[in-house]
C-alpha cells in the first residue's frame, strides 16, 4: 500500500482509519510514525509503538501508555544495540511501566538500576524477583525512597535489615519498624528511635511486647502517644492515663478503643476541646441523649462528626438540620430516611440550594410539594418541576408560573394535565412551546399550530421545518 506524500503536520488531523493503515504500512518513515505518536486515537499511537521504524525518542514518549507495545517492538533489539543505556532516553513513568509488566526481562531490570530517576530505581526496588546482589546494591542506593522500598521487601536478608534499621533517612527507618520479622533487640532499639515518626511506627506494631509498649507510654512525642491509646490492648493505667492527657489529640484518640468506661463518655462530653467531644461523637456505643446533645454542640467540628452516622435520633437530626453551615445542612437535605419533623424544618431553611435539593426529593408529599410550587425563588419552582409525581394541582400552578423557565420546565413533564397544553403551545416563550413541540403525546390539532411557528427552532422540533 502506498500513500501519496504526506505533510507530517497534519497528521494528526487524518481520520482514524486512514492513520492507522498509514501507521501500519512497513515503509513509514520515522518522521511520519513521529508525526503520528500524538494521534488522537489511541490505536493509531499503540501502532506507532510496534513499528520498528519509529524513532527510540518517541517511543520512549509512548513507553508509560503502551509498555508492551513498545517492549515487543521488532526493532527494540537492534536499538539496544546501538545505544547500549538505552532506558536513559525513557522518562521515569515510561520505564516504571516496563517495569510493571509481567516477566520483564533482564536488560530492563539492568538499566532501571542505572536510571538517573530515583523513582525508577525505587520501582525496580520493589519488584519480587531481583537477585540477592541487586537488593543489596539498591539499599546502598544515595536516594532514601530507593532504600525505603528496598525496607519494604518481604525477603529482606537480615544483614540488609539491620543496616535499613540504623539508617540515615528516618522514612527508612519507619518502614523497617513497620516489617513483621524485627528481631526483638531491632525493636527495642527503633523503640528509642530519635525521630517521633519511627516510634509512631513501632507503637502501631500489633506484636508490641509489653515492656516496649510501656516504654512508648512516657513518651513526649503527641503522634506516639496518640497511635499508642488507639490500642486494645493496653493496660488499664495506662489507658486511664492517656484518657487524660493535657493533649486534646490523645484524648481524643483514647475514646477509639473498642471499650470505654462510662465516666470516660461523659468526662469527653464535657471536655473543652471540641477534637475530644467529635471522636466521642463518632462512637457507635452512645445513648440517643447523648447524640442529641451532641447535635446541639457549639463546635461545628462536633456537627460534622455525626454526619458520618446513620443511627441519630429525629430529635438530633433536627437540629442539624436548623445547623449554621450550609453544607451541613445539605447533607442532611440529601439523607434518605428523614421524619415529617426534619423535613418540615428543612422546608423553611433560608437558603435557596436547601429548598432545591428538597423539591426533588421522592418522599417530600404533596403539600409540601405544593408549598414549594409557590416559593418565592424560581429556582426551587423550577426543581418541583422535575419531582417525579408532581401531581395535576401543582403541575397546574407551575404552567402558569410568571418565570419561564418554571413553565418550560412543567411543559416537558410527562405528567402534564393535556388541558394544559394549549396555553403551554400558545406561550408567549419560544422556549415553552420549544417544550410543548418535543412532547409525543402532543394532540394533532397543536401540532398544526407549531409547525407555523415563528420560531424556526419550535418548527423544526414538531417536524414542521423551515417555512
Amino acid at each position: 500500500m502506498t500513500f501519496p506524500k504526506l505533510d507530517t503536520r497534519t497528521l494528526t488531523l487524518l481520520e482514524a482509519e486512514q492513520a492507522l493503515a498509514i501507521a501500519s504500512e512497513g515503509r513509514a518513515t520515522a518522521e511520519t510514525l513521529a508525526g503520528l505518536s500524538t494521534h488522537p486515537d489511541s490505536r493509531v499511537r499503540a501502532q506507532v509503538a510496534r513499528h520498528p521504524n519509529t524513532p527510540v525518542e518517541v517511543l520512549a514518549s509512548l513507553a508509560a501508555t503502551f509498555p508492551r507495545e513498545v517492549l515487543d517492538n521488532p526493532g527494540l533489539p537492534l536499538m539496544r544495540l546501538a545505544r547500549p543505556h538505552l532506558l536513559n532516553v525513557f522518562p521515569a513513568e515510561g520505564v516504571t511501566a516496563l517495569l510493571a509488566l509481567p516477566n520483564t526481562p533482564g536488560w530492563v531490570l539492568d538499566g532501571a538500576a542505572r536510571h538517573e530517576d530515583f523513582s525508577v530505581r525505587a520501582a525496580l526496588a520493589a519488584r519480587s524477583e531481583l537477585g540477592a546482589q541487586s537488593v543489596e546494591t539498591l539499599a546502598g542506593d544515595p536516594s532514601w525512597q530507593v532504600r525505603e522500598a528496598v525496607a519494604g521487601r518481604p525477603d529482606l536478608p537480615e544483614a540488609l535489615l539491620r543496616q535499613l534499621a540504623a539508617d540515615e533517612d528516618y522514612d527508612v527507618r519507619k518502614a523497617v519498624a513497620a516489617r513483621p520479622d524485627l528481631p526483638g533487640d531491632v525493636l527495642r532499639t527503633l523503640v528509642g528511635d530519635a525521630h517521633g515518626t519511627v516510634r509512631a511506627s513501632v507503637a502501631r506494631r500489633l506484636d508490641l511486647p509489653l515492656d516496649c509498649l510501656l516504654n512508648l507510654a512516657t513518651d513526649e512525642d503527641t503522634d506516639v502517644l496518640t497511635t499508642l491509646a488507639r490500642r486494645v490492648d493496653l493496660p488499664r493505667s495506662v489507658r486511664a492515663w492517656l484518657a487524660e492527657h493535657e493533649h486534646p489529640s490523645v484524648r481524643a484518640a483514647a475514646l477509639q478503643a473498642w471499650n470505654v468506661p462510662g465516666p470516660w463518655l461523659n468526662r469527653a462530653e464535657h471536655d473543652a476541646e471540641a477534637e475530644v467531644r467529635a471522636a466521642l461523637a463518632r462512637r457507635p456505643d452512645l445513648p440517643p441523649d447523648l447524640l442529641i446533645r451532641l447535635a446541639a454542640d457549639e463546635a461545628e467540628m462536633v456537627r460534622r462528626a455525626l454526619l458520618e452516622r446513620n443511627d441519630l435520633p429525629e430529635e438530633a437530626t433536627v437540629f442539624l438540620a436548623r445547623a449554621p453551615e450550609q453544607d451541613i445542612r445539605l447533607h442532611v437535605a440529601s439523607a434518605e430516611g428523614l421524619t415529617p419533623a426534619v423535613l418540615n424544618v428543612l422546608l423553611e431553611d433560608p437558603d435557596t440550594a436547601i429548598r432545591t435539593i428538597l423539591a426533588v426529593r421522592p418522599d417530600l408529599g404533596s403539600e409540601r410539594l405544593a408549598r414549594l410550587a409557590g416559593d418565592r425563588e424560581a429556582e426551587v419552582r423550577r426543581a418541583v418541576a422535575y419531582a417525579e409525581h408532581p401531581g395535576e394541582h401543582v403541575l397546574t400552578t407551575l404552567a402558569a408560573d410568571p418565570n419561564a423557565g418554571v413553565r418550560r420546565a412543567a411543559a416537558r413533564h410527562r405528567d402534564l394535565p393535556p388541558a394544559l397544553l394549549p396555553a403551554l403551545a400558545a406561550d408567549p416563550d419560544e422556549g415553552v412551546r420549544l417544550a410543548v413541540a418535543g412532547r409525543e403525546d402532543l394532540p394533532a390539532e397543536l401540532r398544526e399550530l407549531l409547525s407555523r411557528d415563528p420560531d424556526e427552532s419550535v418548527r423544526a422540533e414538531v417536524g414542521g421545518g423551515s417555512a
